[in-house]
């Protein structure tokens, strides 16, 4: 089914539009018979229409002489005209020509015109009926002349009133009247010079300019296409002779105090007042019986007139112009009466109707005074048509019964009155029409849920065709209460649902005639996220969202459209300032200002329906600042505050912050929070200060601008209501006291004339009298006190007003000196290794002099005790030879001291001390702290002599805290069912290694390692460890070509133990056998080199004699080799490699630079910084290595294979295989880390081949993967605990 046939519905059904072939215009109204244009009918008969009606005018020429009078009709129309009643025809006056087809006609010629003075109307007949126009009339006139006059010279005194008088020629069209000058300039008009509505020219009062002699009336009569310039007025303003008087305002325009009109409705009324008067008069306008709207009128002509363009009845009433100057007033009232000439409130309306229908046309006009209402047909009145008992005539209405064919005929409806009369053609046509379905078969309508739709059946016939609808449900649709069936035959359905899908037929009474309609219902369109209500800080940005859930067959047909809108008014994007993005269906608002504030809605229109939703945005930012700062109920220490809030920006105040100004000026202080429901306070004052405030608002957004100051303040002084705090004796000098304090803030001072009363006195039996001193600032010294004597001391405020308080009386005492004593009897007693209790006599209390603040042992560290014991570095040594001090505050006379090193020899004295100085340092004590239990052993490596073999070497603790007796060595099977721990005693301390026999290869043990001193079992090393197994040569070996050499690349067994073997090769046919040098299983990667590209080489690997396997290959030569061959030929492979080639480079020369900087990985910083010079750091105490045997200067070369663990030359940090070791970490399945077995040191002597992982200069460009190891040593399998 095509686009056309298909019809959706978005709310209410718009109906196929009508086109009108027949459209019948009588002016004031109109007359239509609708004819569908999709309604088969041929030659079909219209009734005339007049469609341009015969106008009113005056005429002063033939020229102006002609009347226009069309109109439509088939067939078509012809013309008549009557004269003031009387049959008139234009085509017999030779000075008129008549056009054709209308009734249009025009004048020429010469000669008078008189004759064409009257009234005409104009008749269009044809066989349906008669049309009749509105009535024209025409006057006719001279066109004006100027009368010969006698030249005007009017002679006033400055101050007085003038009229200029203008006259012009009589005509029933109104001049326009210009006054000007002989230049043709205007005449100025202001309030004092007006014109009339008469033309005249109004002088409220003359100065001494206004005297010239060419003010010239033009008379401007536009239809008769004239001008008429009057004589000129000569007006000479002669000075007053004696002192121009003021004087009250009087009515030039109009006379008298009153005036009565009538004004029509819907035309122009003007009312008008011009006064005279010294000074100028204003002019204003009121309604005395209700309020003068200035909607209805326009004041003009300075007011001087009251324009109402367009009267209506509410206009009729009393209005009063006032004349105002300084002297007086002068008023006139004009009483309006509107009355109004007939207007239509409800024409009659042609219309189709067939024959036995009943006809009613209603006619109703009004007016002022009411109108008669007179009914014509075909332009001859009802009361001169012969009677007929089916018409029926009341007032306005016209009832036809039983119409019949003949019956066709034109009505006019004619509205009369005193202001004019108004005429309406009405036409009753009757027909008969076959009935036609209009509408298309099988449309289909679409419509969303609870939407009205509604099934168009549209018909056309005469008689009117009737319809009736049904359903492929077959039931009976009127019976529901939401489906109706409209006049037109339209079926209509209220709140649609599923349920009402379908087909639909509308078939036509008594014929077969019929069409179907389907219904489809769509589930209607919600909006599942709706904007929220939001409060959005002032400047921020809003994101308002919209989210709708929406049929997916209605979001096929178009996509859906999201509208915004603020107070109903539609939001556009505005991309130049930002401020509404859509983005999707969201909406950001940006800098958000307060009037962003309102409610928004967004609405998502789809094909079929919309769905809307509102949320709203609440602008809030900090508060406006208060205002209106005022001092109230001021009192010698108080006073009042109020304030009036500022706007709180939708953020209620929660406080207000009171602020003092210092009195510098420029800073200010907070002085006081109050709640923010309240807008005043109470503020208790300091004497003798200047206050200003000032009051800062806050809210949840943020604090205000602060107010404006408030005026200043002064209170009065008064005595110091205070003492200074914290009187003391700071004296530092024997033989004085300084007495110190802590001054008042300047605003305790209370008075002028500030200072400190000083007073102080022995304090035996309160002594003396006190001793008194004055001083305005702290502190104060008394000399000639003696060393350390206490004293009664106090300091009291005082001003000119008075003093403060009486101040408390403290103990001080004069200066201090050094302590003469030193301790004595100091003895040490032993807690533990590396805690004693040290002892002493307390000294004498007059040897202190001053007051005692403690004691302070000195302590010195030579070393171990005789040098015995493993020296190593760590936190030991860097206490031999340091001396530390501690403190020991108060009378106490003994002291514990802690964290002191086992196995030491330490050094002690003692000193006393007092504020003053430290006194004298006491004799040496020597005292030495006893063995404790050593530190775990430095390292623990281990070789794999065989399959159930393994050494282990050890380094003895870094930290032996006496002398070593031994070592324990405790180990286990792991993953045993037994798990049984054995033992082995090593009484011996100079071991430093042990091999255990008879171990399971497949299994990995547990070993833990301590060492012992008489104190007891240190903490052991713990590591994990297996034996290597016995195994052949690589297999699986991976073989790659460039174009000189080849990489050889395998993956080494897991704790395999290494095995030797050598390739020897040749050129495939031909050449002499070469080999390579030895290389290790361990290695995972070998180079042969020196080769000829392009070349087949035949490779045997050989161990032990015999050959493990062979391949041939062929080296790379420019062209040779297949592009498509091996995806390692490809450029961007061989670019690749390069890249990996230069970061392996970069990374090397890296760890060099690093390396031999000194720098070390952050592992590493942290192990060696512990550990001896001759011993290797642990990389994890949890994680085992094999010491290499090379590596070890003190251990002779083991017939067992040497290992790369951490204590391998190669594996140390002056290493460049270090660097890779990274790349050989495994783990196992339990995520543990395990050490790679293998090795990358060459053997000693072997020459020509490369067999590092590092690229040479021998073979630039050629990287191989990275190797673990040198294949010199074994090492064990390690995993984490």
């Amino acid at each position: 089914m095509s686009s056309s046939q298909i019809q959706r519905l978005g709310g209410p059904l718009s109906l196929v539009p009508f086109s009108l072939l027949l459209i019948l215009i009588l002016h004031p109204g109109w007359a239509v018979i609708h004819i569908p244009e999709d309604y088969q009918i041929s030659n079909f008969k219209q009734p005339p229409v007049i469609k341009e009606q015969p106008m009113s005018y005056t005429a002063f020429t033939v020229e102006d002489i002609g009347f226009t009078c069309e109109a439509s009709g088939n067939p078509p129309p012809i013309f008549r005209w009557l004269k003031d009643g009387q049959q008139f025809d234009p085509a017999a006056d030779p000075r008129l020509s008549v056009s054709e087809n209308s009734g249009n006609f025009t004048a020429s010629g010469e000669g008078p015109i008189s004759q064409y003075q009257g009234r005409y109307r104009c008749y269009a007949s044809n066989e349906l009926g008669t049309a009749v126009s509105t009535e024209a009339r025409v006057i006719t006139e001279s066109t004006p002349i100027l009368t010969k006059e006698k030249k005007v010279q009017i002679k006033v005194e400055q101050g007085d009133k003038v009229i200029l008088y203008c006259n012009p020629p009589f005509s029933t069209t109104m001049p326009h009247i210009h006054w000007m000058d002989i230049n043709l300039k205007h005449i100025e008009l202001n309030e004092r010079v007006v014109k009339g509505q008469d033309g005249s020219l109004y002088f409220s009062n003359v100065l001494s300019t206004d005297s010239r002699n060419d003010y010239i009336c033009h008379a401007q009569y536009i239809f008769a296409r004239t001008i008429l310039p009057k004589e000129p007025v000569t007006l000479i303003v002669a000075p007053s002779n004696s002192v121009v008087h003021n004087r009250r305002p009087q009515l030039l325009q109009p006379p008298g105090s009153h005036s009565s009109l009538i004004a029509l409705r819907g035309h122009s009324l003007v009312l008008e007042c011009i006064p005279e008067g010294l000074p100028t008069p204003s002019i204003t306008w009121h309604r005395k019986d209700g309020v003068l709207s200035q909607s209805r009128v326009i004041k003009q002509n300075f007011d001087r007139w009251l324009n109402f363009t367009s009267v209506e009845e509410s206009d009729d009433g009393e209005y009063q112009c006032s004349a105002k100057n300084t002297q007086g007033v002068a008023t006139h009232t004009y009483t309006v009466t509107v009355e109004a000439a007939p207007y239509w409130t409800k024409q009659p309306v042609s219309q189709l109707y067939a024959p036995g229908e009943t006809v009613r046309l209603d006619c109703q006009a009004d007016g002022i005074p009411t109108p008669t209402i007179s009914w014509s047909l075909n332009g001859n009145p009802i009361a001169a048509v012969d009677p007929d008992v089916r018409r029926m005539v009341h007032g306005g209405t016209l009832t036809l019964r039983d119409v019949t064919n003949s019956d066709t005929a034109v009505y006019q409806c004619e509205a009369s009155n005193k202001h004019g009369t108004i005429l309406v053609n009405t036409y009753i046509y009757v027909i008969e029409l076959a009935p036609q379905i209009l509408t298309e078969d099988k449309m289909i309508y679409t419509a969303t849920q609870g939407q009205t739709v509604s099934l168009i059946c549209r018909t056309f016939g005469s008689p009117r065709p009737k319809v009736e609808w049904e359903s492929d449900s077959h039931e009976m649709l009127l019976s529901h209460a939401r489906v109706s069936q409209q006049v037109n035959g339209t079926l209509q359905i209220h709140d649609v649902s599923p349920q009402d899908e379908g087909l639909y037929k509308c078939s036509m009474l008594n014929t077969n005639l019929s069409i179907s309609a389907e219904l489809e219902v769509l589930n209607r369109t919600e909006i599942v996220r709706s904007p929220g209500h939001l409060r959005v800080h002032r400047g921020h940005s809003a994101v308002l969202h919209c989210e709708a859930y929406v049929d997916p067959l209605l979001r096929s047909l178009r996509h859906p459209q999201t509208v915004w809108r603020k107070n109903k008014h539609k939001i556009h994007e505005s991309a130049a300032e930002d401020k509404y993005i859509f983005d999707g269906s969201s909406l950001i608002i940006s800098n958000t200002e307060p009037k962003d504030e309102g409610v928004y809605t967004c609405e998502v229109i789809t094909e079929l329906d919309t769905a809307n939703a509102s949320g709203s945005i609440t602008v809030v930012d900090r508060p406006d600042q208060p205002s209106h700062l005022k001092l109230s109920d001021i009192q010698n220490h108080s006073l009042t505050l109020s304030w009036t809030p500022g706007y709180d920006h939708n953020g209620p105040i929660n406080e207000f912050v009171v602020e003092v100004e210092s009195p510098s000026g420029g800073h200010w202080h907070k002085m006081i929070n109050v709640s923010g429901e309240i807008e005043q306070v109470e503020i208790h004052l300091r004497p003798f200060w200047t206050y200003r405030f000032r009051v800062i608002a806050v809210n949840e957004y943020g604090r205000s601008e602060p107010s404006e100051p408030s005026e200043l303040h002064h209170t009065p002084p008064a005595v110091p209501d205070r003492n200074p705090q914290n009187v003391r004796s700071d004296s530092n000098d024997p033989d004085s006291m300084v007495i110190a304090w802590k001054e008042l803030d300047k605003k305790y001072f209370n008075g002028p004339g500030f200072q400190y009363k000083v007073m102080w006195r022995h304090p035996v039996g309160h002594g003396p009298h006190w001793h008194q001193n004055f001083s305005t600032t702290s502190p104060y010294v008394v000399k000639s006190t003696g060393t350390f004597k206490p004293f009664e001391i106090k300091v009291q405020a005082v001003n000119h007003i008075g003093e403060g308080p009486a101040p408390n009386a403290i103990i001080g005492y004069s200066g201090e000196d050094v302590p003469l004593e030193a301790p004595l009897n100091i003895s040490t007693e032993d807690i533990n290794s590396t805690t004693i209790r040290v002892t002493w006599d307390p000294v004498s209390t007059d040897s202190i002099r001053g007051h005692l603040q403690g004691y302070k042992i000195h302590l010195r560290r030579p070393g171990h005790q005789g040098g015995r014991g493993h020296r190593t570095r760590g936190n030991h040594e860097k206490h031999e030879n340091e001396a530390w001090v501690v403190i020991v505050v108060g009378q106490g006379h003994e002291h514990v001291l802690a964290g002191l090193l086992p196995f030491s020899d330490y050094q002690l004295k003692l000193l006393v001390f007092n504020n003053k100085s430290d006194g004298p340092l006491s004799e040496l004590h020597h005292f030495k702290t006893p063995e404790g239990v050593p530190s775990p052993p430095g390292s623990l490596h281990f070789d794999s002599p065989s399959e159930t073999e393994l050494t282990l070497r050890w380094t003895p603790p870094r930290h032996p805290n006496g002398i070593l007796t031994g070592y324990l060595l405790h180990y286990q099977e792991l993953d045993s069912n037994e798990q049984e721990m054995k033992l082995q005693i090593i009484d011996d301390p100079t071991v430093s290694h042990i091999t255990l026999q008879n171990l399971d290869p497949k299994s990995y043990y547990s070993f833990y390692l301590r060492a012992h001193t008489s104190a007891g079992d240190g903490d052991p090393i713990v590591k994990k460890a297996a034996t290597l197994l016995d195994s052949g040569p690589p297999t699986n070996i991976t073989t790659f070509t460039g174009e000189t050499s080849v990489n050889l690349s395998w993956v080494p067994g897991e704790r395999s133990r290494n095995v030797v073997f050598l390739v020897e090769y040749y050129k495939n046919g031909e050449g002499q056998l070469q080999a390579s040098e030895a290389i290790n299983s361990t290695q995972s990667f070998y180079q042969l080199q020196g080769l000829k590209s392009g070349t087949y080489y035949k490779l045997k690997f050989i161990s032990n004699n015999s050959t493990f396997w062979n391949t041939t290959v062929k080296t790379a030569g420019p062209g040779l080799i297949p592009v498509d061959d091996n995806f390692a030929t490809q450029g961007w492979f061989i670019g690749l490699i390069s890249a990996i080639v230069l970061l392996v480079l970069v990374l090397l020369i890296l760890c060099f630079i690093k390396r031999s900087k000194g720098g070390k990985y952050a592992v590493k910083d942290k192990e060696e910084g512990h550990v001896d010079s001759d011993a290797r750091p642990m990389k994890d105490e949890t994680l085992g290595e094999y010491r290499s045997l090379e590596s070890d200067n003190d251990e002779k070369h083991s017939g067992s294979q040497p290992s790369l663990g951490g204590e391998s030359k190669l594996g140390s940090d002056d290493s460049l295989a270090g660097c890779g070791e990274s790349m050989e970490i495994q783990f196992n399945e339990d995520g543990s880390f395990i050490g790679q077995y293998g090795g990358v040191r060459d053997a000693p002597g072997t020459v020509g081949h490369d067999s590092s992982g590092a690229t040479s200069p021998v073979n630039p460009g050629i990287v191989p993967p990275p190797r673990p190891s040198v294949p010199t040593s074994i090492s064990a399998l390690l995993r984490g605990n």
